[in-house]
């Protein structure tokens, strides 16, 4: 990550934590009465090879012992109304603010595997995860709706995990690879403007 990426990062990620920080806490409060306790998520991913780190969201979904793998039809049922509503504003995302002040994040990259994908197939994500992780980014706009289309038809576990392997991670590894090649300011800050404008239109 260059100097400059770096202190675009900490200088906007402050800049929101004032600015939307009496909207978080609202959100915390609103969580708390509609749903309870925990109102964060907070799981392990990767941002290199062999470097994990705890990333922070609200709760969108019903608590259970064992969580593993991507998000698919077979986890439907468990998110709330509460959470679907938070995940179509992307407001579930607010806490990554705190991973962007750590420098686990970057407002812009590769979205943060998880460690059984980065296991899996380790050649191809220590060429994406060059560039340091993101909460946006080439992948995230051009491929989540297909994505998301495609794992809300799997049935079961094991189906979530064959489509999201086979097809998801070297799908959203080429895109990742052409931001990397491309990246820059410039393109971090239209990357962000699209990632913005797509959160109004789907707003409507």
């Amino acid at each position: 990550m260059t100097w400059s990426k770096r202190i675009f990062d900490l200088f906007f990620a402050t800049l929101l934590v004032v600015i939307l920080g009496p909207i978080l806490l609202g959100l915390l409060l609103w969580l708390l009465w509609k749903e309870g306790r925990p109102v964060f998520y907070v799981a392990e991913r990767m941002k290199g090879v062999d470097r994990p780190f705890m990333l922070w969201k609200l709760r969108t979904m019903t608590v259970v012992e064992t969580d593993a793998g991507v998000s698919g039809g077979d986890k439907e049922a468990r998110i709330t109304p509460t959470g679907a509503w938070l995940r179509s504003k992307r407001l579930d995302e607010f806490p990554q603010l705190w991973n962007i002040l750590k420098g686990d994040l970057s407002f812009v990259g590769p979205r943060p595997p998880l460690r059984e994908y980065v296991e899996r197939y380790p050649e191809i994500y220590r060429e994406v995860l060059k560039s340091r992780p993101g909460v946006t980014g080439l992948a995230s706009i051009a491929y989540h709706r297909h994505e998301a289309a495609l794992l809300a038809r799997c049935a079961t576990p094991a189906e979530t995990d064959a489509t999201y392997s086979r097809i998801c991670v070297p799908a959203k590894a080429r895109l990742d690879l052409i931001y990397q090649r491309h990246q820059n300011m410039c393109y971090d800050f239209d990357l962000v403007f699209q990632t913005i404008g797509n959160l109004f239109r789907r707003g409507r």
